[in-house]
């Protein structure tokens, strides 16, 4: 059962609090979520030394958790303080489109709609290379910008044209994002009220859909070393992983073929053979056991490990070759 009041948000959090202490490979997905249930609990003065915990810590994603942090703060009163931090995201310019959201979410919520408008624009110049296909991962931005730049009540530009492009559901994104809508729902006229139970269908209808892949479709990444690790010990493996090359291949021609086929929310695990052991163990079976992998790509994938594909065609290929992604396994 998913918690409703906020004892139940606080009992799930001590509950992945306990968790995290008991799996520290998995502790910082587990304390996220753990800060996210404080905050929905009132309690967002516990949830901010979760995020120093993180920070203190080396975290995997400091730009997301400091996003993260500064949206609590200014929930709370330290208005100045998530300023600073968002200033700071801002400065350090990080690849990944999460930091950039919550920032910028932060700000609308905040009805600082220039500087949101400003933090979503700046996010997608960084992010979007012209003509590039948009990454899954990328395409909350253009809507958070869609949907600022309507209540700014300005023209359409290019990325907004795009936006609309990717948009799937029944309503356009003009009239899910019309600030006129709120008044609406005060209308007498039935012909208003039913047009907005449609258009609120359809948003519910994309967020389901979203919420439907909690995390990618992954695949999994061997680096060099780990791989020839798992096939010195495991040899039969080696039907799998006829060489590094072909694997790095193998991985790139998978992830294009699903994306082919239609596949959102495509990403990369990268193993690790004491990992992999300690999950093999888990399940009761032999590391040699071909049909393992997928289940284990899948595991880290749950726990937050995935990186999503593909990457900015600037940004450093997912490899680990130390290239851009267009000059490694992307397309120039």
């Amino acid at each position: 059962m998913r918690p409703d009041t906020p004892a139940d948000h606080i009992a799930e959090a001590e509950r992945l609090l306990r968790t995290a202490a008991q799996y520290p490979d998995d502790r910082e997905p587990l304390l996220l979520r753990a800060a996210a249930h404080l905050e929905l609990a009132g309690e967002r003065t516990r949830a901010t030394p979760l995020y120093d915990e993180l920070l203190a810590a080396d975290a995997a994603e400091p730009y997301l958790i400091k996003a993260l942090k500064a949206s609590n703060l200014w929930e709370y009163g330290h208005e100045a303080e998530a300023r600073a931090i968002i200033e700071g995201i801002r400065a350090a310019g990080p690849l990944e489109p999460g930091p950039w959201q919550i920032a910028a979410e932060t700000l609308e919520s905040h009805d600082e709609l220039e500087s949101a408008h400003d933090f979503f624009s700046t996010a997608l110049t960084l992010l979007l290379a012209p003509g590039e296909e948009v990454p899954y991962a990328t395409q909350s931005l253009l809507i958070g910008r869609h949907r600022v730049r309507r209540l700014m009540g300005v023209d359409h530009d290019t990325w907004d044209d795009l936006t609309d492009t990717l948009h799937a559901a029944t309503v356009p994104l003009d009239e899910l994002h019309d600030p006129k809508r709120l008044w609406s729902l005060g209308s007498s006229d039935p012909s208003e009220l039913q047009a907005e139970i449609t258009r609120l269908r359809a948003e519910l209808g994309t967020y389901r859909t979203a919420l439907s892949r909690p995390f990618p479709v992954a695949v999994l990444h061997w680096p060099e070393p780990e791989l020839s690790e798992l096939l010195a010990g495991y040899p039969t493996l080696r039907s799998e992983y006829p060489s590094h090359t072909e694997h790095l291949a193998d991985l790139e021609a998978a992830l294009r073929d699903l994306h082919s086929a239609g596949t959102p929310n495509l990403g990369i695990v990268t193993g690790t053979v004491p990992s992999y052991e300690a999950f093999a163990a888990s399940e009761a079976a032999s590391p040699s056991d071909p049909n393992l992998l997928p289940q284990y790509a899948t595991t880290l994938a749950a726990r937050g490990r995935a990186v999503p594909w593909p990457p900015a065609r600037t940004a450093a290929c997912w490899c680990g070759s130390g290239r851009a992604y267009r000059d490694c396994h992307g397309v120039a």
